[in-house]
């Protein structure tokens, strides 16, 4: 089915419903659009991130300890 047709079919559902279901309906998408919000806004903050120099220190680190330097080693099981 074609966005096109899924709107539509949709519309027509909508418009049968009663008024406070309409509401439940028109609350659902507005929640729906703020978490696609929220996505965008937090892998625009990723990208600007990743992008920039100044975390760059952080993958630039060299190790400073090994498994050698544990006192006592656990074994998850």
């Amino acid at each position: 089915m074609t966005r096109e047709l899924l709107i539509k079919s949709t519309l027509d559902s909508i418009s049968k419903l009663p008024d406070n279901k309409i509401q439940e309906v028109s609350d659902y998408a507005e929640f729906l659009l703020s978490k696609l919000d929220d996505q965008i806004i937090a892998s625009g903050i990723q990208k600007l991130i990743d992008e920039n120099s100044t975390y760059q220190f952080l993958t630039d680190e060299e190790e400073i300890y090994t498994v050698n330097d544990l006192k006592e080693r656990y074994c998850l099981s």
